[in-house]
């Protein structure tokens, strides 16, 4: 048998010059300690567009050094890439622009982490959040909500980072250079908050109650942010806000909310562990999306149109910032659909198995709901999360 350790760098480099497939060049530089020392001296380049990957939960299977692995799913090729992690091993991940924002399952420790070079950026701690003693939550690794990134950190060293953080009734930023969290002023009545985006120069973020407010961090000072939209508010709904061709979209998500039941057969099979109030042989609890409303949202005007329609266009919604790509560029995905992934707190803390069943594909034509992964994939810390696959 041929020892293809060997091979000469040249012939590999001219291997690697035909790659335009990101998938391609991480199982090149996977084979072997050679072809991972030619990997890294080639630049991978590729004017290709990248489908995001599901990245599915940490498994613990006794193994410690597998356990530093993470497995991550492709449309493309309805393939799954296994790559070593050890910096996300235990902690929550969130993601923005293909850099990971983990948060440390046992001190709540903050880093910004890029998955695929291992490039990773330590940021202030969450208790050096204004007010964090009444504030923090009960446990460290859902501290932050959300995180948004307002430019990509493996091209410019000017950029912020807006995080949701802890009992969502507040938003703080980061800047490189900073030793602590700077909160941002909020309307009076604004509420708690679901999601943010940025988006011309400026973070926009949605409320539980549907209002939208922005917020300008570009001056020395933060300056107090306002509410420029209303939306219709929606029972038991969780908003999400993100741009797609140049314009702004809100998209409620029904039922993706932890609720009493009383049918048992409604019950989701996960073990539910009670809390101190909960009377474990009369409450039963379930979860799970019935449908999402799209509105578009004209940010001049200040108003906002309900939409069935977003042509070419697919969301991706759920821990990650949110973003849309234009489907007909990758196989395998479809227009007018929201990829979903689940993003239910309360099964993160609440169920023995944690959370990550409620994913799918809805059809914004006929409401129907669809797998988009065959398996199943749960966590207490971390479920699944999109990830942009990029090398740093």
């Amino acid at each position: 048998m041929p020892d293809w350790s060997k091979l000469q760098s040249d012939l590999l480099g001219v291997i690697l010059s035909r790659m335009d497939l990101i998938e391609d060049y991480l199982n090149f530089s996977s084979v072997c300690k050679s072809w991972h020392s030619v990997a890294n001296e080639h630049s991978f380049i590729s004017n290709l567009p990248r489908a995001p990957w599901l990245m599915l939960a940490e498994e613990d299977d006794g193994d410690e050094d597998d356990n530093t692995c993470r497995k991550f799913y492709s449309f493309y090729n309805d393939m799954i890439f296994k790559k070593r992690v050890p910096e996300a091993q235990g902690k929550r991940c969130m993601e923005s622009m293909g850099w990971l924002i983990t948060v440390g399952k046992e001190d709540g420790e903050i880093s910004l982490l890029h998955p695929f070079s291992g490039v990773q950026i330590q940021l202030p701690h969450q208790n050096t959040t204004k007010l964090y003693e009444f504030n923090q939550t009960r446990v460290p690794w859902n501290f932050v909500k959300k995180a948004v990134l307002s430019a990509n950190p493996s091209h410019t060293d000017d950029y912020v980072l807006m995080v949701i953080e802890g009992k969502s009734e507040f938003l703080s930023f980061w800047r490189p250079g900073d030793l602590l969290w700077t909160r941002i002023t909020k309307p009076i009545h604004f509420g708690h908050f679901s999601d943010v985006l940025y988006f011309n120069g400026n973070f926009y973020a949605v409320g539980y109650g549907g209002s939208i407010q922005v917020c300008d961090v570009s001056g020395p000072e933060p300056a107090s942010s306002r509410i420029i939209v209303h939306l219709e508010r929606w029972v038991d709904c969780k908003y999400y806000i993100l741009e797609s061709l140049g314009s702004v979209f809100v998209v409620a998500q029904s039922g993706a909310g932890l609720r009493c039941i009383q049918d048992d057969r409604e019950r989701i099979p996960l073990m539910f562990i009670p809390g101190e109030d909960d009377d474990e042989e009369d409450m039963l609890y379930t979860y799970g999306t019935r449908i999402f409303l799209v509105f578009k949202i004209d940010l001049d005007a200040h108003r906002n149109t309900p939409t069935r329609d977003l042509g070419d266009r697919a969301f991706f919604l759920g821990a990650n910032a949110s973003f849309s790509v234009q489907a007909s560029q990758f196989p395998g995905i479809k227009p007018n659909h929201i990829y979903f992934i689940d993003n239910c707190l309360g099964a993160y803390l609440h169920f023995e198995e944690g959370s990550g069943l409620d994913m799918g594909v809805f059809n914004l034509v006929d409401g129907s709901i669809q797998p988009h992964y065959d398996g199943v994939s749960l966590s207490r810390v971390c479920p699944p999360i999109w990830v942009t696959p990029a090398l740093c």
